[in-house]
């Protein structure tokens, strides 16, 4: 997702410090800088808490966005804060950032494993055509959500992402 908004604006991913890969630009008129941990996902805590405490980033204008297993797949859902929910990456960022949860996060629906396959061979493995296609749909949704949250707030840009109605109506 993070790739998908950097190419839609124009914006390079090239910088690495923080242990992240890091992309400076402008989404409307709004400065804005993209990080991708290049940590564990379990540590991933690491990158975002020094990217945070470093630049003094108010945790209302830090948005994480990171997959969930209970939500089903490609289903976006904008939350103005919450819990780890069971996710190590989450728990570890709320961790570095002193037990604090109030930081809004962009949850992709990856599903659960069919089966009886295990989480981590789930999570892990490559997409299939199919649900590449459904990702780049979804991904258009992400990058739409994001542009609203930035420029017309968290409220309408809940409104429209967390409403499958809305968000049909944009495509």
């Amino acid at each position: 997702m993070v790739d998908a908004i950097a190419e839609s604006e124009g914006i390079s991913i090239n910088n690495v410090n923080f242990k992240a890969l890091l992309g400076r630009g402008f989404i409307g008129n709004v400065p804005v800088m993209l990080a991708k941990p290049q940590t564990f996902m379990n540590s991933s805590g690491e990158s975002v808490g020094s990217i945070v405490s470093h630049y003094k980033i108010p945790l209302k204008q830090v948005l994480v966005v990171y997959d969930d297993l209970d939500l089903p797949f490609a289903k976006l859902r904008l939350l103005p804060k919450g819990g780890h929910g069971g996710h190590n990456g989450m728990r570890s960022i709320i961790d570095r950032l002193k037990g604090s949860r109030d930081f809004p996060r962009l949850r992709i629906g990856i599903g659960r494993p069919p089966g009886k396959m295990d989480a981590v061979n789930f999570v892990l493995r490559p997409f299939n055509k199919q649900e590449r296609e459904e990702l780049e749909f979804t991904f258009e949704r992400g990058i739409e959500a994001v542009r609203i949250l930035l420029l017309e707030g968290f409220n309408k840009s809940a409104t429209v992402v967390n409403s499958t109605k809305a968000m049909e109506q944009l495509g």
